[in-house]
């Protein structure tokens, strides 16, 4: 199982999806107040105290944990080649969410605050997942073709 290339890559996509939830999206500050978006939650921190949203900024988090969830499944499933191809293209799907969601997000609040502004690690390290995903699925169709010419040959 883990002699495969491409189990190394949904573990990536995996160590990806976890690592960027407890890294900030999107870091912003103007006279004294600083904001922070995280997939989890968007705060803003002030004199009297830190308020926190939850709601709606926390489906990044959502979607980055169904991601990591799905490219476990298709490690799980190495038996099951054709399987993995399509967990894979689902977890494709879900990863363009995450960094859709992600990028409105952070672009909405960019709009809010226009100075004193930067993007954090939290929004690019979707994408190395999402390179990493398709690295996977790319090597998992690579092998079903392999087996599926040696079976012809027989």
């Amino acid at each position: 199982m883990l002699q495969r290339i491409q189990t190394v890559f949904l573990i990536l996509t995996i160590i990806c999806m976890v690592a960027a939830i407890f890294f900030p999206i999107w870091v912003g500050t103007d006279a004294g107040v600083a904001y922070k978006l995280y997939p989890l939650h968007y705060s803003v921190m002030d004199e009297e105290g830190m308020q926190t949203i939850y709601f709606p900024y926390s489906i990044t988090a959502i979607l980055m944990a169904a991601a990591a969830t799905i490219a476990f499944m298709e490690v799980r499933r190495f038996d099951n080649r054709i399987l993995q191809v399509k967990l894979g293209t689902l977890n494709s799907l879900i990863l363009m969410g995450v960094m859709i969601s992600a990028v409105l997000f952070a672009n909405q609040l960019t709009t809010e605050h226009p100075t004193g502004w930067t993007y954090g690690p939290g929004l690019y390290i979707p994408f190395a997942g999402v390179t990493f995903n398709w690295l996977a699925v790319r090597f998992i169709r690579r092998d079903e073709k392999l087996v599926r010419d040696a079976d012809r040959i027989r």
